[in-house]
């Protein structure tokens, strides 16, 4: 089909805001070759980067026609580099061309366009996410536009089932007032790469349900006390409700993931002293809880990271329409062994890739990329 000239612009909600979910509609994202998941932005397409510090969407037109969009968020995050441990970063996220429209230069256009708009913003460093086996997004990025492949995080999702789980009562989970959370992820969490430094604004949004610590029962929690002890063992996480803005459905799915639904519905049924946790209906738009901000210290710290989890998996029950819980972590943290997931549900790989906007920031980028990777990484909420 032939194309026009193509118009970039800034998103106008009452022009735009039909044609964008349309555009949502008719394509697909998912890690794998046979999954395809919808996304819902429940008539707010720009959903995903409202609650970001400084945001924009632009949508590519032509000849009338909306053919492509893509948004971009800024804020000043933890990177370890000369002189100072921070830079302005610009994330790329929500990159869609028409499916009759590939493969024509768009994408690359929307993505300069946007690089624009983080340099006019100060920005040093710009960074997106895809999927590692998602060949045509790896190839526009690392070998058109000269990003660098930069950090693999696992992506955990865990199914929520019908049943509560048992929690341990040799744990005690206690929820924080939001100054005391601040306070604890400054202390402990503000040299972790890429630590957002508005924390506090993320913790004080409506999204954010709330900051737990877990210790061992018996044992006192005087963090906030004047000197500042804490137990032998600890762990805390966060939970964001990301269903409150967008919901997801599963357009096409592996008939292994169909075969084995079915069985465990089957052998609940049958069976319903196993206790099985059963996949979830992921067929309807469904929510999610994003947990972040996890960290534990000590040597029982990783059986309380595990109660939290579950914690929050009972919270999730109680939550309606919340099917699934997601979090995502370094490649290398060993947080992976303490947090309940799916293997078929997750992603072992997720694919960070990152540019240098300014001269000077190229050497950042060196020692970034060239630099084994720390096993924390703080994923935001807002950028999920």
């Amino acid at each position: 089909m032939a194309l026009g000239e193509i118009k970039i612009r800034s998103y106008d909600m009452q022009m735009d805001r039909v044609r964008v979910e349309d555009l949502e509609r008719r394509c697909e994202v998912g890690p794998a070759e046979h999954v395809f998941l919808f996304t819902d932005t429940l008539g707010d397409p720009i959903c995903r980067i409202r609650n970001s510090p400084l945001y924009i969407m632009l949508v590519a037109e032509s000849d009338s026609e909306l053919v492509g969009v893509i948004q971009g968020s800024i804020k000043i995050v933890t990177v370890h580099k000369p002189l100072k441990d921070q830079a302005s970063v610009g994330y790329i996220l929500g990159l869609r061309v028409s499916p009759l429209h590939r493969r024509k230069g768009i994408g690359s256009s929307l993505v300069l366009k946007l690089e624009e708009w983080f340099l006019g913003n100060d920005v040093d460093l710009a960074y997106m996410a895809t999927e590692k086996d998602n060949e045509a997004s790896v190839k526009l990025f690392t070998e058109k536009l000269e990003f660098v492949k930069f950090r693999t995080p696992a992506i955990l999702v865990n199914p929520v089932a019908r049943r509560t789980m048992h929690l341990s009562p040799d744990v005690e989970i206690v929820k924080l007032e939001i100054e005391q959370a601040e306070c604890l992820y400054q202390r402990f969490m503000a040299s972790t790469e890429f630590f957002p430094h508005d924390m506090d604004k993320i913790l004080r949004n409506k999204l954010s349900l709330g900051t737990w610590v877990a210790y061992p029962r018996g044992e006192s929690w005087d963090e906030f006390e004047p000197d500042g002890r804490v137990p032998t063992s600890w762990a805390m996480l966060s939970v964001w409700n990301s269903g409150d803005i967008f919901k997801l459905r599963v357009g096409k799915t592996p008939l292994s993931y169909l075969i084995y639904a079915k069985s465990l519905k089957l052998i609940d049924r049958i069976f319903p002293c196993f206790k099985l946790a059963s996949l979830p209906d992921v067929f309807h738009p469904f929510g999610f809880y994003f947990m972040y901000g996890l960290h534990r210290e000590g040597p029982r710290s990783g059986a309380l990271v595990l109660s939290l989890c579950r914690f929050v998996h009972n919270m999730a029950t109680k939550c309606h329409g919340c099917k699934i819980i997601v979090t995502e972590i370094g490649g290398c943290d060993t947080l992976r062994l303490h947090i309940p997931y799916w293997k078929l549900l997750s992603c072992s790989e997720d694919l960070w890739c990152i540019k240098a906007l300014k001269n000077e920031e190229k050497h950042t980028l060196f020692e970034l990329t060239n630099t084994p990777s720390t096993s924390a990484l703080f994923v935001d909420p807002r950028e999920v």
